[in-house]
């Protein structure tokens, strides 16, 4: 948002502003963007573009919107056929009006050209040849290849450096090019050490610019090499070797991920800002070729300078319908979360919590049940704080199998009646594998590769087919919210498998159960 002058707010014709164009609006706003408002699809069925528009004004409306912002402009137009006007009765067979609007509308780049060369790093990139790249807005003055900068960085020290390379971008090509002015995005390489929210400037001398911290990590998981009876089978990349060069390639631009060595060569441990993030890695990895074990996510705790245990606390934001506040409201208060804020709009409800990043765990997925998909989430970090005591999470044991083999609809069919089935006949299962899911706490061993015996005589139950019930699909974030403090999700290519870390049932049940919370060395002060 520090990085652009005006938006553009897409709106359906047909359906109108949805859950979560409330947020964006609202972030877009608070960052003093213009907006424009462009209602697309007009060429659907039963598009009312009029009532569209309405709509979108009360949005303006309940967001406190001044007088400046609610004349916005507007314009209608249709993507995929390729058109856009700004008058419903003087149609037109080109997207030009689009691009006219934004010429009209949007300022021009709050920056001067004779001020000295200033830039806030907003995000990063890597380059194998040219190390990391700084992406960001010239907010004053310019820049040449060769040029001598100064990196500033956020703790107040100085870095000196040397401009290697500046990369523009023509649509969406990376183009490199000599100099760069005033108003520009571009990205700088030439440096050691850069991170988001530093200030990149000309001499030694020059005050920083405001400083945007990045949020702390505030949960860790555990990524191990795939040592199941099955790995190896689907992916090519499954060393400790791969795994670990992906994680130090991933902490390159994902400023905000850590990666550490554990005791153990074949475990490393990840800090991230929430399980969202860590999935989209693994997924990432799956795609590539890997083969990872991927742990339930645990908090990161912290002590203060007394040496009080201190855990991080979000502050989140929701977006519900009305008839869903009570189910809402009650997941919540098991969540230990507190309500600072409530408003009422039409028939939508926004509501502000601050709630520990425990309750934040597995939340998503109970709000996309219990509001039918329409509820949207958004949280940020809000500080270190108290201990909230215990938060009730996943109540439900495991059914582990104690055998290897193929699932046979015969054994299932005699499963299903202890709990849902997570797999279906057919599948490969091994020793210490998660099949299904008890409906109490505990686990529960069972035998899902068990065969009907043979024999000559005719049984009661001859001629009668087999019914079972359609198994979970875990999808990947959902999986790995899931699983238990004992457990792993096995993420490879081709298949997600549930499993718990230690195969082997006797060492399983001699295993301590002790809970083990990370807590950071450093003292962290009470806000």
């Amino acid at each position: 948002m520090n990085m652009v002058d005006g938006v553009l707010l897409v709106v359906d014709a047909v359906d109108g502003p949805q859950a979560q164009t409330r947020f964006v609006l609202r972030k877009a706003m608070e960052a003093g963007a213009k907006p424009i408002v462009v209602i697309n699809k007009i060429d659907r069925e039963f598009a009312n573009p009029h009532k569209v528009l309405d709509q979108v004004f009360d949005l303006f409306v309940s967001l406190r919107a001044t007088d400046q912002q609610l004349d916005f402009p507007v314009v209608y137009a249709s993507a995929k056929q390729g058109f856009a006007y700004v008058d419903l009765a003087k149609p037109c067979d080109t997207i030009e009006p689009l691009f006219d609007a934004i010429i009209k509308h949007i300022p021009p780049p709050k920056a001067d050209p004779n001020s000295e060369f200033k830039m806030l790093v907003a995000n990063l990139d890597y380059s194998d040849y040219l190390g990391r790249i700084a992406l960001g807005k010239i907010l004053g003055g310019k820049v040449a290849v060769g040029d001598p900068v100064v990196c500033i960085h956020g703790d107040g020290k100085k870095t000196a450096s040397k401009i290697t390379a500046i990369f523009h971008f023509n649509g969406l090509q990376r183009i490199e090019i000599k100099e760069a002015g005033a108003g520009d995005i571009i990205g700088l390489t030439g440096f050691e050490e850069v991170a988001i929210g530093e200030t990149v400037t000309d001499t030694m001398d020059r005050e920083p610019l405001p400083f945007v911290p990045i949020d702390p990590p505030t949960i860790h998981m555990e990524f191990a090499v795939n040592d199941g009876p099955l790995g190896g089978k689907d992916g090519k990349l499954v060393t400790a070797r791969h795994i670990w060069e992906r994680l130090q390639k991933e902490v390159r631009t994902n400023v905000s991920l850590k990666v550490s060595e554990t005791d153990l060569p074949n475990v490393f441990e990840v800090s991230g800002r929430g399980e969202m993030q860590i999935a989209v890695l693994v997924e990432q990895m799956r795609r590539q070729g890997y083969e990872v074990l991927v742990s339930r996510p645990e908090v990161i705790y912290r002590k203060d300078a007394a040496g009080n245990i201190l855990e991080p606390i979000e502050k989140m934001f929701l977006e519900i319908p009305k008839d869903s506040m009570g189910p809402v409201m009650e997941n919540l208060s098991n969540r230990k979360a507190e309500i600072t804020h409530m408003e009422h709009h039409n028939d939508q409800i926004s509501i502000e919590a601050i709630l520990p990043m425990r309750g934040l765990i597995g939340f998503e997925t109970d709000l996309v049940n219990q509001t039918r998909g329409t509820g949207v989430m958004s949280h940020l970090f809000h500080e270190y704080g108290a201990d909230r005591g215990e938060v009730i999470s996943r109540k439900t044991g495991s059914l582990v199998s104690m055998e290897n083999g193929i699932a046979t609809a015969y054994a299932l069919n005699a499963i299903q009646e202890r709990g849902r089935l997570m797999i279906e006949p057919g599948d490969e299962i091994y020793s210490g594998m998660i099949v299904g899911e008890n409906p109490r706490e505990g686990d529960i061993p069972v035998n899902p590769c068990k065969a009907k015996k043979l024999s000559n005589m005719r049984s009661t139950g001859d001629g009668k087919g087999i019914q079972l019930e359609p198994p979970i699909k875990f999808s990947l974030e959902r999986a790995i919210e899931y699983i238990g403090p004992d457990e792993y999700v096995e993420a490879t290519p081709n298949h997600l498998r549930l499993r718990k870390k230690i195969l082997n049932d006797t060492l399983r049940k001699r295993a301590s159960q002790n809970r083990v919370i990370k807590i950071m060395e450093e003292p962290v002060a009470q806000q």
